[in-house]
């Protein structure tokens, strides 16, 4: 079992969620760009969620979340002092940083919460770090101080313009590029479109760019099958083999597609559940 340790809504809207985890043998080991898979009960479903800090000597996990189906609707009514069933990791390659100099970091919505531990441990690892973080408006803004401590300099966009710049996460990467920053290497981490706009902007300019690939995962070991990807035409399990891969050698397309394979499910599943109860409901 898991303790709860600590809970925080993370913006105005409380759209996010931040919950830190007892769990000392998965914080011994964990890095930047890792995932762990939770369990909130034996009866519940396998769900994967990105490290977005940790700290060793206390022996928690720090995760982020955006309450948007029933599992995480389920997790999001849990409170401090409660135990998770299953809390498993860290699973999936780390972020490389090997070589790197200068990078751009996005991350788009709830992403910025993935974003932001790979632009943290970039940055303390003596890189060079612009971290352009993409939202819809100002009331679902996360993390801004802990991005600003966690990166060189720190571009804030919203749709909508009512902080930040206004426009897209894509317009100030190329802004940025055209100005002169010489990147090594471009991370983008959010919502698949997002990631696969990131990627045909940079392409043209022959960068790097690295995403962090979200389909539907199950076991995170590689044996169920759930999150194969299509990279260099050749299939990938992103559990194992990433969850980083070449922006530009992805198959969007059909991730795009196998990631609103079970919209359906998942809709009948969130009608069943309660809101008022956080329990299954009769209706």
């Amino acid at each position: 079992m898991y303790k709860i340790i600590g809970k925080r809504s993370l913006n105005k809207a409380k759209t996010t969620t931040e919950m830190v985890i007892e769990a000392p043998l998965a914080a011994k080991k964990c890095k930047a760009g890792q995932f762990i898979v939770l369990r909130l009960d034996e009866y519940g479903e396998r769900i994967p969620l990105t490290i977005a800090d940790y700290d060793r000597e206390k022996g928690t996990v720090t995760v982020m979340f955006q309450p948007a189906g029933k599992t995480t609707n389920k997790l999001n009514r849990m409170e401090p002092g409660e135990y998770l069933k299953d809390f498993f990791g860290p699973l999936g390659k780390p972020t490389n940083m090997k070589g790197l100099k200068r990078v751009a970091v996005v991350g788009g919505g709830v992403g910025c919460a993935i974003a932001y531990p790979v632009a943290k441990g970039m940055f303390e690892a003596g890189i060079e770090v612009d971290m352009i973080a993409g939202f819809r408006t100002e009331d679902i803004v996360i993390l801004e101080e802990e991005m600003r401590a966690g990166c060189t300099n720190l571009y804030i966009t919203t749709d909508d313009g009512s902080y930040g710049e206004k426009g897209f996460t894509t317009d100030k990467l190329k802004e940025l590029i055209e100005s002169g920053r010489n990147y090594d290497e471009i991370v983008a981490i959010g919502p698949t479109i997002m990631m696969k706009f990131v990627a045909e902007a940079t392409k043209p300019y022959g960068i790097k760019t690295v995403v962090s690939l979200n389909p539907i995962m199950v076991d995170g070991t590689g044996m169920c099958g759930g999150c194969r990807v299509t990279v260099d035409g050749k299939m990938k399990f992103a559990c194992v083999d990433g969850p980083e891969f070449d922006g530009h050698l992805v198959d969007w397309t059909e991730l795009l597609a196998r990631n609103s394979f079970y919209k359906p499910e998942e809709t009948l599943a969130y009608e069943h559940f309660c809101k008022l109860t956080g329990g299954e409901s009769n209706g």
